[in-house]
Parts: C-alpha cells; structure tokens; sequence
C-alpha cells in the first residue's frame, strides 16, 4: 500500500500534477487542463455510479456519445452536484463532448478556489519591482497531496500495487493530457505514458470513453488555436 491517506477527488489530484509544486505555474495550457478536470469529474461520478454513457459493445469507436442521469442523488460535493445539476437538466441529452467543454468553461477557478478553501492550496504573494509588480501563486499546503498521488501512480507502473479505479483513471488523464514528464517517475517518459495507458484500458470502457473524449476536446482546442 502506498498510503493510508484517502485519495482525494479525481479533479483535485490532477490539478495538483498539473502544477509545479514550487512555483505553481500549470505545467500546460490552463483551458486544456480544465478539459482534462471536466473528465476527471465525469469519471468520479461514473464511479460513485450517479451517470452513464449510451455505450453498448455495438457503439462504434469515435461516434459522439451522450450523457444521462443513472442515480441522481447529490453526492455532498459542490463541483460534483453541479456536474450532475447541468445533466438533469439538460434537454435533450448532453453529448459527452459538448459537455466537457461547456463544463470545463470555468472549472480551473472553482477548482482552485475549491483546493484553496479546503486548506489543501495556500494562497502566496510575490512582489517585485519594490512592490510594483505583484504575483499571485497557489502552492501545496502539504506536498504529501501531489507527492501520495505520484507514489500511486509510480506503485500501479511498477507494478507494486494493484490499480484501483481511480487510480486508472488517474493515469490515464495524467498521459493523456501530456503530463507524464512532469511526474518525476522515470526516465523513460515514453514508456512510462504507454504503462500508464494499457493500465487505465484495461478498466471500464466508459472511463476510457471519457478519457478519450477529453483527449479529442484538447485536439479541438489545439487545432483552433492555430487557425
């Protein structure tokens, strides 16, 4: 076992990776990362089982899916009931893509905001130029938060520990945003992204779903920026 400390929510660990720990500058674009978050919220929900895809073995590979209420009972977390607020309501039914984009629209700050409140982000003040120039910079009150999550993900790669599903789903959000370089895992990045991505496939197909949804929403935003 990696840690006695209870994991904390899919989102808020990969904002934590997605930072540096010392200087809190976002290891890649911001709106790509919020994309990736909006995953991390779906796969959290899909898992405390309150949403589903319309995903059956006959879906075809890369056809839009659409989201849909399986339990709708809040599940106490703000961000989370949010999530399945803008679900319920939603008429007709979101497709998953569409909805991560929306969702994501502006979930780095409520993210944020959230791990600030919580205790686990310190707000810091930088001041140069004789006061001038100000910086605003959100650190780890406690790098065990950033530092157990990598201990997770390096036990599942070495094959340590067993992975459980957030774990997975960690992994694979963590690779496929681009952020395995930023682990301090191993030399081998290329490798060790391909370890991650055949740990998080061999979990539920509706997680990969996601996952890859995320991974085409961050093409999109990619492509657009270079128009």
């Amino acid at each position: 076992m990696t840690s006695s400390i209870p994991p904390l929510p899919l989102r808020d660990e990969l904002f934590l990776l997605g930072h540096d720990d010392d200087t809190g500058q976002p290891h890649i674009h911001r709106q790509a990362l919020a994309l990736g978050l909006a995953g991390a919220v779906l796969i959290d929900l899909f898992l405390a089982g309150r949403i589903a895809l319309d995903t059956t073995d006959d879906t075809p590979s890369g056809e839009e899916q659409h989201l849909w209420l399986h339990l709708d009972r809040p599940v106490g977390d703000l961000i989370a009931d949010s999530a399945l607020a803008s679900i319920r309501y939603a008429h007709p039914t979101p497709p998953l893509r569409g909805w991560l984009r929306g969702f994501a629209d502006d979930l780095y700050d409520r993210t944020r905001a959230g791990l600030h409140a919580g205790g686990i982000l310190r707000h810091d003040v930088r001041r140069r130029l004789g006061g001038l120039a100000r910086t605003d910079r959100y650190l780890p009150a406690d790098l065990k938060w950033p530092v157990v999550a990598r201990a997770r993900l390096h036990y599942i790669a070495a094959g340590r520990d067993q992975p459980d599903n957030h774990t997975a789903a960690l992994g694979g959000l963590v690779a496929t945003l681009g952020l395995t370089n930023h682990l301090y895992l191993a030399d081998d990045i290329a490798a060790l992204t391909v370890q991650l991505r055949t740990i998080a496939a061999q979990h539920h197909r509706q997680v990969r779903d996601i996952t890859a949804a995320v991974d085409a929403a961050v093409g999109d935003l990619a492509t657009a920026a270079y128009r």
